[in-house]
């Protein structure tokens, strides 16, 4: 993980980041990255997560929308 990209994530939390607060930001940054970044190379590391790929042909329409 880069200095840059840990740094911009600090810089830029969401907004309900903020509201709660942090006592060290770029910790958090860096946690969050590393959960991020686990969880993209590996899509079953979170146990209650599901990471869902679709091509644009599979999308399921809702009835009312015209094909």
């Amino acid at each position: 993980m880069t200095d840059d990209r840990t740094g911009q994530r600090a810089a830029d939390l969401l907004p309900e980041e903020l509201t709660t607060g942090s006592a060290d930001p770029r910790a958090q940054a860096e946690a969050i990255l590393a959960d991020s970044d686990e969880r993209e190379e590996d899509p079953g590391a979170a146990p209650d997560s599901f990471l869902e790929r679709r091509r644009s042909d599979e999308t399921v329409y809702p009835d009312n929308y015209p094909r």
